[in-house]
Formats: structure tokens, C-alpha cells, sequence
């Protein structure tokens, strides 16, 4: 058997592995608030900066519009968001929080610390935070390319 095909020498088998994980370890911090993985990431970046076309939220979380369009459907029907068409351009679209969007903000502050306290068993300083963030950013920069 070749080395460089087996399982355990493989990045990206750790970095599915992880993913897969990290979206379990949310969903029992995310259900008490009625909330998916993919509505998490679409409302963090809303926290951010409301008010932003679909188009530049999709850009934003890495999404094509066929995968956001549902999941922004199904928050419009939680009363989490609302869109509307573009006034200069009526094939924009607009996605906005509504007041109770923006009220889960507080209700959901504290997950990142837990979920970081899953996997390190106590929180992780934001200094390697930030390290970790950085050398996955390049990756996924890179990837992009």
C-alpha cells in the first residue's frame, strides 16, 4: 500500500471529521433556541452586518444561493428574518433580522465558549483561537484559488 494513501496520513479525512464533529457539538447548544448549524452561521454574519443582499450574505458564508435560499426561507417562516425585493433593483434581494433576530443575539453569546470548552475541556485562549483561525483562513484561501 502506497503511504500517502492510507487513512490516518490524510488532512482532509481530519478536517471532514472535524467539521462533521464541531456541527454535532452545536446542535444541543443550538436546539434550545430552534436553530440549525447553517441558521447559526447565517444569523452570526447578520449580527455582524444586517440589512445585506443575499447575493453578498452567500459571498459572506461561502454559500451558493440554491443553499441559502432555503435555509433563509425556513428563518422567514421562524419570524427570525425578513426579505424584500430591492428597490433599485427588484432582482435583489434584502435579507434584514427582525426584532426577535436580533433579541437570539443575546441568548446566544455564550456558545462559542461552550463549544470551545467541548473540545479543550476548558476554554481556549484567544490568542490560539486566533492562531487557528488564521492558519484555517489560509487554507481555505488557498482552496479558493
Amino acid at each position: 500500500m502506497y503511504e500517502q494513501l492510507k487513512l490516518d496520513n490524510q488532512v482532509c479525512f481530519r478536517l471532514y471529521t472535524a467539521s462533521r464533529l464541531v456541527t454535532q457539538a452545536y446542535r444541543p447548544l443550538l436546539e434550545p433556541l430552534g436553530l440549525t448549524y447553517p441558521q447559526y452561521i447565517v444569523l452570526l454574519a447578520l449580527w455582524e452586518k444586517d440589512n445585506q443582499l443575499v447575493g453578498e450574505l452567500g459571498q459572506r458564508l461561502m454559500l451558493d444561493t440554491n443553499t441559502l435560499t432555503p435555509i433563509l426561507q425556513r428563518m422567514e417562516r421562524n419570524g427570525l428574518i425578513v426579505r424584500t425585493r430591492g428597490i433599485a433593483d427588484g432582482r435583489q434581494t434584502l435579507v434584514s433580522l427582525t426584532r426577535d433576530g436580533v433579541h437570539l443575539e443575546e441568548r446566544a453569546k455564550d456558545i462559542p465558549a461552550c463549544l470551545t470548552r467541548t473540545w479543550q475541556g476548558e476554554p481556549m485562549p484567544n490568542e490560539q483561537i486566533a492562531g487557528f483561525i488564521g492558519m484555517l483562513d489560509s487554507m481555505i484561501n488557498n482552496l479558493k484559488k
